[in-house]
């Protein structure tokens, strides 16, 4: 498999404010913009191969601004977006236990109130997996999604229980590098944000 840049977007004002986006197409932010130019410019010196992206505003933008220094085209996949999360979205987590107090995110198998399972979740980040095979062992591809898609996305990768998927973090503008190997797959870098560290949001 290639060698997999995984970048969360940038921050939005939902994300500011605790919000629940899912496929609420909220853009990105002025701090966000800002972060999107930091990591583009920590990835300017890296060969790129492909850029993948959600085809949401908030990751689209970030991944036309990566891409911007790597004359690539970004290959828009809607089975990258956010979770979809129904009548939760634009509540915080305090409005949501109070509002809807019987939901149990953790169970992969039950449905978000007018949204979506994790179950369905993993189904369609699985068919992004399958556009991966069409690279060779020696690229290196840039995929920019949302938290939920991408902690689904390293366990598959890993073949880590999806249940494990609220152990796994993302912030935004974070960078994770997945090594593909003939035989396995390695997490070498995880949600880093040190291109950040002088720019504090």
């Amino acid at each position: 498999m290639a060698r997999l840049l995984l970048v969360r977007h940038g921050e939005t004002e939902w994300n500011r404010t605790g919000r629940y986006q899912g496929n609420s197409d909220i853009k990105l932010s002025v701090i966000g913009l800002r972060q999107a130019e930091r990591l583009r410019d920590r990835l300017s010196g890296q060969r790129l191969d492909a850029v993948y992206s959600s085809d949401l505003k908030r990751a689209l933008r970030t991944a036309r601004i990566i891409a911007s220094k790597h004359n690539l085209r970004v290959t828009l996949c809607k089975e990258l977006r956010e979770t979809d999360f129904g009548k939760l979205e634009g509540l915080t987590f305090d409005e949501i236990k109070r509002y809807y107090p019987e939901w149990d995110g953790m169970d992969s198998n039950v449905s978000i109130p007018g949204g979506e399972s994790l179950s369905n979740l993993a189904s369609r980040t699985k068919l992004f997996v399958s556009r991966l095979v069409e690279h060779c062992d020696d690229e290196t591809i840039l995929v920019v999604a949302h938290g939920g898609s991408l902690r689904v996305l390293v366990c598959t990768l890993l073949g880590i229980g999806i249940e494990h998927w609220w152990q796994i973090r993302f912030d935004s503008a974070s960078l994770t590098i997945v090594e593909g190997y003939p035989d396995q797959t390695v997490l070498s870098i995880l949600n880093d944000t040190s291109h950040l560290e002088d720019h504090k949001a």
